[in-house]
């Protein structure tokens, strides 16, 4: 036997102390032969404390728990080879731990068991996941049950309450969806910078209407930064905890919209080959930003108004009504008023959307701004070329300063970056002549249409009449591609006018 012994011992410390779970060998006393290392680790024992000991005594009697001993007393009577249980207890060292246990006989001889390994499986953090999911899934069940049972009193509680659980795990699923997508965007710049008077405003008119639901409309001129006041609104309200979720309506043609923002149904079209949740679903709850309102298709419009006066919609596809509950922060660089005289959008529509309008104001107007403004994006932009900018002559600064910035501070970025890649010193070179680009001032009052068109074209023709692409137009405004070409339509402006008047 002593020598079954110390060959048996032998095997388990060459092999058995490899294993991660806690495993512990028990003589027919049920006292303790080895233990594996893990077991030591987990529940905080050491190898002297335990040998020799009865299993039940360990760690001053915290292992004399009822489970155990029914598990370990069960399997020598019954001549069983192995048995198992699930065991919660509350250890004075180590607190609460679920553990599977399962014991097995070695060495049988004459019906006398020698050894018994008694693996040990904590549980712990894996039951608690589960019971924890199995709990908020349950308090909600009963949530919607409850609320079902007190608006229809019959026999469709249970359906309606598995129907809504089903709309918020797709609702879940297709918001992890969107904020994977939405975290691969760059955003022009992390802060609203500035202290003139006029942005001061701006933040004040934030800190005044974050923590309502009331619709915002943001206004202001294309690159004056529309879609950071509205992050900056969402950032400080109650829904912050939820995804802002985004929707810009210039960049998606009017065939996507609808279904971009009230989803369809599968086979509501040809190419809808499965059921898509539109962004006003998944922002259920939340906040949607809807950037280039002034661009939504008049058809869509109606839908639109519909959701925010009553919170209801349906997908392309289907008769069955959704209700929603969304904080609507809406952003344009168009004048809406005059859109509507125009008979391009709905006058009802622009009512609701204008309840608490936020102008930010263009950056020539908040001229104080920019070497702040410059001194960011030059530290910004150096830092990712790596190169080092220390000095800003005063006479550039002043350039800086006197510029008309039709394409306000998007256009500033793109100025100074290309300024930074100019610049082989530590001081700062314009590559741009805004002296040059600044000439039409002096040429008499002209409307800000006109302002803006003649800019467009002078890019235009610098660049060759290439919109978008590296050295393109777009980029050198700092304007989506989509935005130019939608401004060219509104201003008239073609190759074939300009070179044919």
């Amino acid at each position: 036997m002593k020598l079954f012994k110390k060959s048996f011992m032998e095997i388990f410390d060459n092999f058995l102390c490899s294993v991660r779970e806690p495993l512990v060998v028990l003589d027919s006393n049920l006292k303790v032969i080895k233990a594996t290392d893990s077991f030591y680790r987990i529940f905080n024992v050491k190898p002297e404390e335990t040998e020799g000991i009865l299993i039940y005594h360990l760690g001053n009697r915290q292992w004399d728990i009822p489970r155990l001993r029914e598990l370990l007393e069960d399997i020598l009577p019954k001549n069983s080879m192995f048995n198992d249980f699930e065991v919660e207890h509350n250890f004075e060292t180590i607190g609460r731990k679920i553990m599977h246990l399962n014991a097995r006989r070695i060495y049988k001889k004459m019906s006398q068991t020698q050894f018994i390994l008694l693996a040990i499986e904590d549980v712990t953090d894996r039951e608690y996941y589960k019971r924890h999911l199995e709990e908020l899934v349950e308090n909600r069940t009963i949530e919607l049950v409850h609320a079902r049972e007190e608006a229809q009193k019959d026999k469709q509680t249970a359906e309606s309450a598995l129907i809504e659980l089903k709309k918020i795990k797709e609702q879940l699923e297709a918001e992890r969806a969107y904020l994977q997508e939405e975290i691969k965007l760059e955003y022009n710049h992390e802060n609203i910078i500035g202290q003139s008077d006029a942005l001061n405003y701006v933040l004040y008119k934030i800190e005044q209407i974050a923590n309502s639901n009331t619709t915002v409309l943001v206004l202001g001129e294309t690159g004056t930064g529309k879609e950071l006041v509205a992050r900056a609104i969402y950032g400080m309200s109650l829904r912050k905890n939820r995804a802002l979720v985004k929707v810009n309506c210039a960049t998606l043609p009017s065939y996507l919209i609808e279904s971009e923002l009230f989803g369809h149904e599968k086979g509501a079209f040809t190419s809808a080959h499965t059921r898509h949740l539109g962004r006003f679903e998944i922002a259920d709850g939340a906040t949607l930003f809807l950037d280039e309102i002034g661009e939504l298709p008049l058809e869509l419009q109606p839908k639109l108004l519909r959701v925010i006066q009553e919170g209801e919609f349906e997908r392309l596809g289907s008769s069955h009504t959704m209700k929603v509950d969304v904080r609507l922060i809406s952003a344009t660089n168009r004048n809406l008023e005059e859109e509507v005289a125009k008979g391009n959008f709905r006058e009802d529509l622009w009512y609701r959307l204008n309840i608490f309008p936020i102008t930010i104001p263009p950056l020539r107007n908040r001229k104080e701004d920019i070497p702040l403004l410059v001194n960011f994006y030059i530290k910004k932009i150096s830092k990712r070329l790596g190169k080092s900018i220390d000095i800003i002559p005063s006479n550039i600064m002043n350039d800086l300063q006197n510029y008309h910035w039709p394409g306000n501070i998007r256009e500033l970025e793109n100025v100074l970056e290309r300024a930074v890649i100019n610049s082989s010193g530590p001081k700062l070179r314009l590559m741009d002549d805004l002296k040059k680009s600044y000439k039409e001032v002096a040429d008499g009052p002209k409307t800000m249409e006109a302002v803006e068109r003649d800019h467009i074209v002078r890019m235009l023709e610098y660049t060759n009449w290439k919109v978008s692409g590296k050295n393109g137009a777009a980029e050198i405004l700092g304007l989506n591609r989509s935005t130019l070409r939608a401004r060219m339509r509104k201003l008239n402006i073609t190759k074939a006018l300009l070179l044919h008047p």
